[in-house]
């Protein structure tokens, strides 16, 4: 136990230098762009007195030391400013645009889970046959064709050709607003309100951008799986066991794949967190009203605000999911304790 906590309190104090080393980042973020903020918030025929008066309002007339200061200190107590475009503090725009990308990417993540671990141990199971290469041509196509091409096609298909999917955005008009927002996740918040109709507009608006999304991460789970198992089942505890005369699936669910799940627990891990930061082209293209599009329509117009937050929100995922993983695999691993 002494030795884990070592381990972890070793881990968790290079998560803290990796998070101060993000707000430099996001800090500098604001700071090189091409882009004046007090330009973006008053105009470009605003008179220079306003333009001055503004400067020292948003405090960019002080040293970058002291600005730096002022920008932990705003971090610290949840401020991180105002949007220009929506005119809402930037910490209201997300809690009210990221449940959105949250739905999506966990729906996301389930089925590529569901898919891409059975697909891989599949794959390394008949390894060199022509299922191992059919699984491998169809991963390799995941990670090859651009999610937005994906994207468009699922559209052109299913939408404008064949009519039997929903179009962008993430509910019908006859539903918006018709559903009382408890936790942000309209399939959640649908079947709390008792309305099944909004719930099955809900996933039937879910179903392209998820699969178009779980797609692309079940070929990297399913591809990582399958180099996992092929490893595990080399071992002699698996050899052993296939001499005993054990059933196959005993062999490969019970000996072998327990070895492989701890393992792809940092592979989900990193891929939940490249779901939620990556959802922005899917977003985009399906109109759907997250993370992705406010960062999207905030970079557009030059609103620096809401992109060092949103920034900043995407790297605090990546590094809580990572020190999640690690401390999963230390209590679940017992050779890294």
């Amino acid at each position: 136990m002494r030795g884990f906590l070592k381990g972890f309190s070793g881990t968790l104090g290079s998560v803290l230098v990796t998070l101060f080393g993000l707000t430099v980042v996001t800090f500098l973020i604001g700071r090189v762009m091409p882009v004046d903020p007090v330009i973006a918030a008053v105009g470009d025929n605003a008179p220079q007195s306003v333009v001055e008066q503004t400067r020292i309002a948003m405090g960019l007339d002080k040293p970058l030391p002291v600005q730096f200061a002022d920008y932990l200190w705003q971090l610290l107590h949840g401020n991180l400013g105002m949007s220009i475009l929506t005119k809402n503090p930037v910490t209201h725009d997300i809690a009210h645009y990221f449940p959105a990308t949250f739905e999506l990417a966990t729906y996301a993540l389930i089925l590529s889970m569901l898919i891409g671990v059975p697909l891989g141990v599949w794959a390394a199971v008949r390894q060199g046959s022509v299922t191992d290469q059919v699984i491998r041509i169809v991963c390799f196509a995941g990670h090859s064709i651009p999610v937005f091409l994906l994207a468009l096609i699922s559209l052109i298909v299913f939408y404008k050709a064949l009519g039997i999917a929903p179009g962008p955005g993430r509910q019908g008009i006859i539903y918006d607003g018709m559903v009382p927002v408890q936790t942000g996740l309209l399939t959640i918040d649908s079947l709390l309100a008792g309305d099944t109709g909004a719930f099955w507009d809900a996933v039937a608006h879910l179903t392209q951008p998820v699969c178009i999304l779980a797609y692309f991460s079940m070929a990297y789970v399913a591809r990582m799986t399958r180099a996992f198992m092929i490893d595990a089942l080399k071992g002699e505890f698996v050899i052993t066991a296939r001499a005993k005369g054990l059933p196959l699936r005993s062999v490969i669910w019970s000996h072998a794949f327990p070895t492989v799940a701890v393992q792809l627990v940092t592979v989900l891990a990193l891929t939940y967190a490249g779901l939620l930061e990556g959802a922005v082209v899917t977003e985009t293209v399906f109109a759907w009203p997250g993370l992705g599009q406010y960062l999207t329509t905030a970079l557009l117009n030059a609103d620096m605000n809401p992109v060092v937050g949103a920034t900043l929100l995407i790297g605090v995922i990546y590094v809580g999911l990572n020190l999640l993983a690690d401390l999963l695999y230390r209590l679940l691993d017992p050779r890294v304790r």
